[in-house]
């Protein structure tokens, strides 16, 4: 046998965005077990070795399955992970021989993009601690997970640009102009006048006004607005041009 081959194995790794009530971008970490390790230094992205007989996709529709008991989630495979020494730190190969008992020489990890609305209770079957944080907020990941989710946002700049409406995935089904000027804002990081979105969004008949507006509120009570997707495909208009 050639010494070149090696163990190598394939996972899955799944970042999952929210949006908060502050309206914050957030994503979904969870909690490994090392126990020489302080808590702070144990959060990873929610991935998984594929299964011998389990299609890369399958594999990560489990994971977030596992992740957040929410079967029906958008999910878009974006990028592969392969630097041979992306799980070269000792910790990290620590918590791979606990995790799967194997001989890893090295891991190679396909990356998937994945959008939830923040209010869906997460209901974790595979994980005891799973959190959301704010995306500016990330602490120091294993393996290279940092530069995961920063590939992560990068795509989804790309994805709202050919189709914004994924955005709406993440907003509640009733929002403000407010919510999704700030949302908008902060996946496409375009400097947009408020007053100048205000008056797009008026023009679109698929972003609908409501009859009602925020409650118990500080500030100026804004209306709630929601959108109809059928409208959005037959018109399909780029959001901000």
């Amino acid at each position: 046998m050639n010494p070149d081959f090696i163990h190598t194995y394939v996972s899955v790794d799944c970042v999952v965005f929210g949006f908060d009530y502050d309206n914050r971008l957030n994503i979904l970490l969870v909690q490994r077990r090392i126990e020489d390790l302080p808590v702070d230094r144990q959060r990873k992205l929610p991935g998984s070795l594929i299964f011998s007989n389990e299609d890369v996709d399958d594999a990560a529709h489990r994971v977030l399955h596992e992740l957040t008991g929410i079967k029906k989630m958008v999910l878009k495979q974006f990028r592969c992970f392969a630097d041979p020494f992306r799980a070269s730190n000792k910790s990290d190969i620590k918590w791979m021989g606990t995790e799967y008992m194997h001989n890893i020489d090295r891991i190679i990890t396909v990356a998937y993009l994945s959008l939830c609305k923040i209010d869906h209770k997460i209901n974790s079957t595979k994980y005891d601690t799973v959190d959301w944080y704010p995306i500016d907020q990330v602490p120091a990941l294993p393996f290279d997970h940092n530069k995961i989710i920063n590939e992560s946002l990068t795509e989804i700049r790309r994805w709202i640009e050919t189709d914004f409406s994924i955005i709406f995935e993440l907003l509640p089904k009733k929002f403000t102009i407010r919510q999704l000027y700030q949302l908008y804002s902060a996946l496409s990081e375009k400097q947009i006048d408020i007053k100048n979105f205000h008056k797009k969004i008026s023009s679109f008949n698929y972003i609908i006004p409501l009859e009602e507006i925020e409650k118990n509120v500080s500030h100026r009570a804004a209306r709630y607005y929601k959108f109809d997707a059928k409208i959005y495909k037959k018109n399909n208009t780029k959001l901000i041009k």
